[in-house]
């Protein structure tokens, strides 16, 4: 997994950049949980995401946010990095312009990010949002949400709670043309310690009806 540099709007932005096998492979970036937590790109979860891109011939990123790593300036509470996501991914953009189809996936604070992003471009046709923190931001910015994608969550989470999850996901069904899914792992806390594997088995299924020709959702 080739360690790339790219300009940011704070200097550099530390990434892992897995290019496509193949002309207009589809594009994700993935986004991970809370650099004042210890969220860092190698983050496990973050990893097993990437690698599930890479496995399925997506040109994948994941990077550092600002202050994180290698990557230049300083949290600023998630408006900057939600500004690095957006420069991560014209950066991936322009080294693969001819991609169809791009998606993203978070993790906890990566989850608000990718959210946020989805908001403001068009071309992400897919989400799949891990713990978002449903309890801890308004996510009421997704009006209307214009993707569609799955949110996965832990019943055992003491963190984002899952009462607060399943709330977003009745206010996302309410809306029209996109259709979310929502997997409950259970036993798993915040971190999906011991359920790892039930974690990515979910995300897999997923990705292998969304990605299907005969797929409904588009």
């Amino acid at each position: 997994m080739p360690a790339v540099i790219f300009p940011g709007p704070e200097g550099r932005l530390e990434g892992r950049f897995q290019p496509a096998p193949r002309p207009r492979a589809p594009v994700a970036m993935i986004l991970h949980p809370h650099p004042q937590a210890g969220g860092t790109m190698n983050d496990r979860i973050t990893q097993h995401l990437y690698k599930t891109f890479v496995n399925r011939g997506f040109a994948t990123l994941r990077f550092n946010f600002r202050g994180v790593g290698r990557s230049q300036g300083s949290f600023d509470n998630g408006i900057g990095e939600l500004s690095d996501a957006a420069a991560a991914l014209d950066w991936v953009q322009s080294i693969h312009p001819e991609a169809q189809t791009t998606w993203i996936a978070g993790y906890s604070f990566g989850a608000l990010i990718g959210m946020q992003l989805l908001m403001r471009r068009p071309e992400i046709r897919g989400f799949i949002s891990i713990a978002p923190p449903a309890n801890m931001y308004d996510f009421s910015f997704l009006a209307p949400c214009p993707a569609s994608g799955i949110i996965i969550q832990g019943t055992a989470d003491t963190v984002v709670t899952p009462n607060a999850v399943q709330k977003l996901v009745d206010k996302l069904r309410t809306q029209k043309h996109i259709t979310i899914h929502h997997d409950e792992i259970p036993r798993a806390n915040h971190f999906f310690e011991h359920e790892t594997e039930d974690l990515m088995r979910s995300v897999d299924n997923y990705l292998d009806m969304r990605l299907s020709p005969d797929c409904p959702i588009k």
